[in-house]
């Protein structure tokens, strides 16, 4: 498939390359020329310089014989022109990355169907969604959902001292065979390891586990970590990240106090959120912020548009008492640095976009595809069909690669931990947990 990817910046880079990774054909479009050799230095990609929203520019990448167009500037309006380009020139997949919702809000003039975009998808507000997730969770450095909410992929570190730590995978099996969740990885200094029964957990591992969405509380004290409940939420920066959140914590009925150092944003906030109380005040004044209650508090989210400002007020936040702190990170390579510094959990709304692309990618035998901030591994949620190679099979007699793991199968509204005994049947769903060098050879035995 030919892929063409509009823009080379932190998005369209890690995209890019997260698909040329798996023998995608991928012709990416930068206006500017340095960034465009770097990227053309560091992927196996083919690069065009200059303006996405140039007809020229669009045939000279060979948008007339490309099957999708994944427009991931950070400018929404090359981003619209280049998308409703495309779909003039016949290609099937059209995806946007769109942050103003005047552009596609309720009775916009510029509707998605009308522009003809098939998908779009706008960063702040999906990076929101992801906050809350965390929240809710005190253990929790990453959350996902699968199968409509039913199972959820969990990454939390494990504590000194907890009943799992020190003890192989095999062992926990019979020790805990009431709980009904999954190992699928273990990142150890950095390093994802795909675990095996042998395998055994270490304080200070970063665990990442697939379990039923009405166990994951019965996870946290085996980590080592206490019941929790989420009522209180700090949130420091006025971003369009930080008012998303606030109307989810609204709806949720959940208390929510924002600090913000622009008046005029917090005039603005003050009228659009008036369940928050929106306060005129630097989130990294330590006595300001124990001053206002940050040691009672339950969440505390760092959403401002500085990543250095984001860790510093989280580390303050953190140090006077906060329960759990999620830091708002734009950078992809600061993502990996957050958990070792201190700070409980990270969002981005980069990496949100690459997911919700990500699922829109690999359409037809997947499900749900997500990106982890603290490994390169992905978790796929693949539907199984009869022409599906591992359709009907025993897993032991499957040829599973080493870098891959079968987290869950679900048939209906039963969920399963897979044995290789078990069989995949056509109409399953299945969570895979797997590597970059191994997803496309999963994929084959889904398709």
């Amino acid at each position: 498939m030919k892929v063409l990817v509009l823009g080379a910046g932190e998005v369209g880079f890690h995209l890019a390359k997260r698909l040329s990774e798996e023998n995608q054909d991928v012709v990416v479009i930068e206006s500017d020329p340095e960034r465009a050799d770097f990227a053309s230095q560091q992927l196996d990609v083919l690069t065009v310089v200059g303006n996405g929203a140039s007809l020229p520019v669009l045939e000279k990448a060979g948008i007339s014989n490309a099957s999708m167009l994944l427009s991931v500037t950070s400018k929404d309006e090359v981003n619209l022109i280049a998308s409703m380009a495309a779909k003039k020139f016949g290609v099937q997949h059209v995806v946007a990355r769109i942050s103003n919702p005047e552009y596609y809000g309720e009775g916009s003039v510029l509707s998605q169907e009308q522009m003809g975009i098939d998908l779009m998808i706008n960063p702040e507000r999906e990076c929101a969604r992801e906050t809350f997730d965390l929240l809710r969770s005190e253990i929790a450095t990453d959350v996902v959902p699968f199968a409509d909410g039913r199972v959820h992929l969990v990454g939390l570190k494990v504590k000194e001292g907890a009943p799992v730590a020190g003890k192989t995978l095999a062992e926990l099996a019979k020790d805990l065979h009431d709980h009904h969740y999954a190992t699928v990885a273990i990142v150890r200094d950095g390093k994802t390891h795909i675990p095996r029964s042998d395998s055994k957990i270490h304080a200070g591992d970063q665990l990442y586990l697939l379990s039923p969405t009405a166990e994951i509380e019965d996870i946290a004290p085996l980590a080592g970590y206490k019941r929790s409940r989420l009522r209180r939420v700090m949130i420091a920066g006025g971003s369009a990240e930080g008012e998303y959140l606030a109307q989810i914590l609204d709806t949720k009925g959940i208390e929510c106090t924002i600090l913000d150092r622009d008046r005029r944003r917090c005039l603005e906030l003050a009228e659009r959120l008036p369940h928050a109380l929106v306060l005129h005040a630097d989130a990294t004044d330590l006595e300001l912020l124990e001053m206002e209650g940050v040691a009672g508090i339950d969440g505390f989210v760092a959403a401002t548009g500085s990543d250095e400002t984001n860790l510093l007020s989280s580390l303050l936040a953190k140090t006077a008492g906060a329960q759990k702190v999620v830091s708002l990170v734009h950078k992809f390579e600061y993502l990996r640095l957050i958990p070792r510094v201190g700070v409980d959990a990270s969002v981005s709304p980069r990496m949100s976009t690459v997911n919700a692309i990500l699922r829109y990618v690999r359409r037809g035998h997947v499900v749900t595809v997500a990106e982890l901030t603290s490994t390169d591994a992905e978790t796929i949620e693949y539907s199984v069909d009869e022409e599906s190679a591992i359709a009907g099979k025993m897993l032991r007699e499957v040829h599973f690669p080493k870098d891959a793991v079968i987290g869950t199968i679900l048939r209906g509204d039963e969920i399963i931990l897979p044995r290789g005994d078990d069989r995949v049947l056509p109409g399953d769903d299945v969570i895979v947990f797997a590597l970059p060098a191994a997803v496309s050879e999963v994929e084959q035995l889904f398709s």
